[in-house]
């Protein structure tokens, strides 16, 4: 598949690009629709997403190319290529929680209950991020001889960038689910829900790539950190954020 979507004055438009676009469009409506829906102030959504995108993809990137580094060692320039490709999506969800850190304590709001808003948008851009990868031809899978197989590599592959984006959209209508039950919620389940689902899909859709990966023993970088991740979120999704900050009984 030609990864380049189409030319303005003989530079390439990629695919990833026009996809990663459309992501974050698709996350912007959402924080927009949601903030009116919660009575935030106008213009709360943007913002945010201008700040989780900032830090959001320089993490992501900067991820990627410390994994690739002898790749870039030569090519400084190539580093700010994003269009291109490169892109690790939990550098990138590392570097979307500290601007939610900072924003809730800018805006004096617990930082779990602005965990919850912003997190509920992460699988809908995630959707979009992987179709744009499978048009570009990254991160394929592992070979196979299925029905539904597509050329990657000159093989015939697992759509594993498919299987990931239809997992995200699972995901994001559990989670706008959750967010649209009337009352307040108790902040961080969200999170921690987000946090149960989608590190155990990507837990085992790397047993499906085919692309070259970091592992540390019998598992990916990937997969570890998945793990990790799904304790964190069992822990949410059991209220321990609720616990931490229960006033301790009178003496």
């Amino acid at each position: 598949m030609d990864p380049v979507c189409f030319t303005v004055g003989g530079r390439p438009i990629y695919w990833y690009g026009v996809w990663m676009a459309l992501a974050f469009a698709a996350a912007v409506t959402h924080w927009n629709v949601l903030a009116r829906r919660q009575g935030r102030p106008p213009g709360f959504g943007s913002e945010l997403a201008f700040w989780i995108m900032l830090t959001g993809i320089l993490g992501a990137r900067v991820l990627y190319v410390i994994s690739e580094w002898p790749q870039y060692a030569g090519q400084p320039l190539e580093m700010l290529r994003v269009d291109r490709g490169g892109l690790i999506f939990y550098g990138g969800f590392l570097g979307a929680i500290l601007a939610v850190a900072w924003r809730a304590r800018r805006n004096r709001e617990p930082f779990w209950s602005l965990a919850d808003f912003s997190i509920s948008a992460v699988p809908l851009g995630h959707l979009f991020g992987r179709i744009g990868c499978f048009m570009n031809g990254c991160c394929y899978g592992s070979v196979c001889s299925l029905p539904w197989a597509t050329w990657a590599e000159d093989a015939r592959r697992h759509p594993v960038q498919l299987y990931e984006a239809a997992a995200n959209l699972a995901i994001y209508l559990v989670l706008l689910r959750r967010m649209l039950r009337p009352g307040p919620g108790e902040p961080g389940r969200v999170t921690g829900l987000y946090l149960l689902l989608y590190p155990a899909a990507r837990f085992i859709f790397e047993f499906l790539r085919g692309d070259e990966r970091l592992a540390w023993g019998p598992l990916t970088a990937a997969q570890w950190l998945s793990l990790g991740l799904m304790l964190l979120g069992a822990a949410l999704w059991r209220g321990l954020p609720q616990r931490l900050c229960r006033p301790a009984p009178a003496p």
